[in-house]
């Protein structure tokens, strides 16, 4: 698949923009997928844990590899706490209960492997590098690594982190305008599998927050979109997650979701819809960001932006059963 190029391809410093890339998977362990990532891209391993690795000064940067749950890895909290002005007896007590702690996350660790994802965090890559990473999830592929599509259990997902341009408010609302308009068709495109419907890491925006956005009329500074937006979508679990961009733009923001040690503050869209389809030939992070182009490209594209959002505030006000009746009538010619 020919990798697409975004309609911006610089950020506001006028570098090459950068996507993160996070894929959730089973098959494989942390450290055989921690290899695997040094085969391929060099660098160094740094296991932090039995469950937790780095591969760091890859050509990229570094990769986190590690099994996806909290409990499988030590406390950090308990374990960088010696407390030194304690007493020779408290500082024994101490450490025995650090390894303590750290056999049974390993433990814990051991006895999940297999039935929750192994996760890779990938460092920010420029995006006209995505084909060279796709060499990855080929790897993967090869050596067992199973996808959403493997099992009714897996509700895996690979997630984006584009750059973003800039990050003036018109921008951020016609990136949302944009998206907001696309999300059907990326669902469709994706074929978001339906674990990960029912599960509710990627739920949809709802119809009262599209229309409010979509209004021409809606003309708001930055800090109205970002408490609108936080009033309508007081979760992370959205396809398109703007919490981290605006916790980096906003650090101040008294909102506790933007504090939360689950929000990391970044310069990016955080967008989490597509499957994890390692069983797929083929598919990888290209084939996921060229989708996401799509988005950008409407964005872009102010004219037809307007346009698009004018069609969908006036069908939204046409009678229910019309529209009802048009919905079904296009069902029935896809089946067909």
């Amino acid at each position: 698949m020919t990798l697409q190029a975004p309609p911006n391809r610089l950020n506001s410093q006028g570098k090459i923009r950068q996507v993160g890339i996070e894929i959730e998977f089973a098959g494989l362990p942390p450290r055989d997928t921690a290899m695997i990532v040094r085969e391929l891209f060099g660098g160094e391993l740094n296991v932090v844990s039995p469950h937790r690795l780095l591969v760091e000064d890859t050509r990229w940067g570094e990769f986190g590899i590690e099994l996806d749950t909290q409990y499988a890895h030590p406390d950090k909290s308990l374990v960088d706490d010696p407390h030194p002005e304690d007493s020779e007896w408290a500082r024994h007590q101490h450490q025995r209960r650090v390894e303590f702690h750290q056999k049974t996350r390993e433990l814990i660790g051991d006895m999940v492997t297999g039935l929750v994802p192994t996760e890779i965090v990938c460092p920010p890559i420029p995006w006209n590098e995505l084909e060279d990473l796709d060499a990855l999830f080929e790897t993967l592929r090869e050596h067992g690594a199973k996808g959403t599509d493997a099992s009714l259990m897996y509700g895996f997902g690979l997630h984006l982190n584009p750059e973003a341009e800039r990050f003036d408010v018109d921008y951020l609302l016609a990136m949302l305008r944009a998206y907001l308009l696309l999300a059907g068709w990326l669902r469709d495109e994706i074929k978001v599998d339906i674990t990960r419907e029912m599960l509710p890491h990627a739920n949809p925006f709802h119809k009262a927050y599209a229309l409010k956005i979509l209004d021409s009329r809606y003309s708001p500074d930055l800090d109205t979109l970002i408490d609108d937006y936080l009033h309508h979508n007081p979760t992370r679990n959205r396809e398109l997650d703007m919490l981290p961009l605006f916790a980096y733009l906003r650090p101040d923001h008294s909102h506790e979701l933007l504090h939360t040690q689950l929000t990391k503050p970044r310069p990016t869209f955080h967008y989490r819809l597509p499957n994890a389809q390692l069983s797929q030939p083929g598919w990888g992070s290209v084939t996921e960001w060229n989708r996401w182009v799509e988005v950008e490209k409407l964005a872009a594209n102010s004219e037809v932006l307007l346009a698009r959002c004018a069609e969908y505030i006036a069908d939204h006000n046409r009678p229910m059963l019309t529209r009802v009746k048009e919905k079904l009538v296009r069902l029935l010619r896809r089946e067909h």
